[in-house]
């Protein structure tokens, strides 16, 4: 019997090994085109400023859950004049430091004034429709109107938010990396900075609407700082399309106008009026267009 058990034991221990190092070199394997591809990144200081940019939006996406690590609640009111605030920064950046600047990029590549402003016309409209696909087709779960979206209903909540968090969170990557490919250094700075400066607020709604939602603590304040990932992953792809051919600049910059013109319209404004306090809402709106602009006439 002990030597059954003994044989028993010494299987398991040489199997054990054996499957880690299995997943290990299964591991590496899938892990090697992340390195070459980072490794190309890193190669190019367009698509390295992108990536440091949005990492610095993820990180204070980040930062701003903290409060709610900390047992700090905010009152709906308060979540009302962020999300505002919010869409105000939002607004401003779609005008100053993407519609403009793509109508100059249109201008400077020979077209005149009614076919640079039908082609951001066709862009911003391309980047809303295209938002609206995705919405569409991905299911996903408002933090208020509740689920939507083909076999939502199959689907556990919590992924239903981690898709509602990306499509909110890739129109501000996208705009990231188009402006650090195709802007001057401080204008599309002036952008990366206000986007920083918004997603504090917005990871922090984020992680008290989960909370309020049912989420656990932990899971609440893991998924709001995971929200902002997708930022930098959007720059990089942003600023990569746009480095591929400076005619697409036009198009880029219209393109991600339009997207977080959707995301404003669609998600924001919606949520923060539900409750009864649109003043604050629109007074938070109005704080962040102007605080966005000052950024980007200053330092751009």
């Amino acid at each position: 019997m002990h030597d059954t058990q003994s044989s028993g034991l010494i299987t398991f221990g040489t199997l054990r090994p054996r499957k880690l190092l299995g997943w290990a070199i299964l591991l590496a394997g899938l892990a090697l085109p992340f390195v070459h591809l980072l490794q190309r990144i890193l190669a190019d200081p367009v698509l390295t400023a992108a990536l440091q940019a949005g990492s610095v939006a993820a990180l204070a996406t980040a930062l701003g859950t903290v409060p709610v690590l900390l047992s700090q609640r905010l009152s709906d009111r308060a979540q009302d004049t962020l999300f505002g605030f919010g869409a105000g920064v939002m607004l401003a950046a779609c005008a100053f430091s993407l519609i403009i600047p793509g109508l100059a990029a249109a201008n400077a590549g020979g077209a005149g004034p009614w076919r640079s402003g039908m082609t951001v016309g066709a862009a911003i409209l391309l980047g809303g429709i295209v938002l609206l696909a995705l919405e569409r087709w991905l299911p996903h779960e408002h933090f208020i109107k509740g689920k939507e979206g083909p076999e939502a209903r199959t689907l556990k909540r919590t992924w239903l938010f981690v898709f509602a968090i990306a499509l909110h969170n890739l129109p501000e990557g996208l705009a990231i990396g188009v402006g650090f490919a195709g802007t001057d250094p401080m204008r599309a700075g002036a952008l990366a900075t206000g986007i920083a400066i918004q997603d504090v607020p917005e990871g922090l709604v984020v992680a008290v609407a989960l909370l309020a939602a049912g989420y656990r603590r932990s899971v609440a304040v893991g998924l709001g700082m995971a929200s902002g990932l997708i930022e930098p992953v959007g720059a990089v792809i942003g600023a990569a399309v746009i480095s591929y051919s400076a005619a697409l600049l036009p198009w880029g910059l219209g393109f991600a106008a339009g997207a977080m013109l959707f995301v404003i319209s669609h998600e924001i404004i919606p949520e923060s009026h539900r409750k009864g306090h649109e003043a604050w809402a629109t007074g938070g709106l109005m704080l962040g267009f102007v605080l966005m602009m000052l950024l980007d006439t200053a330092l751009g």
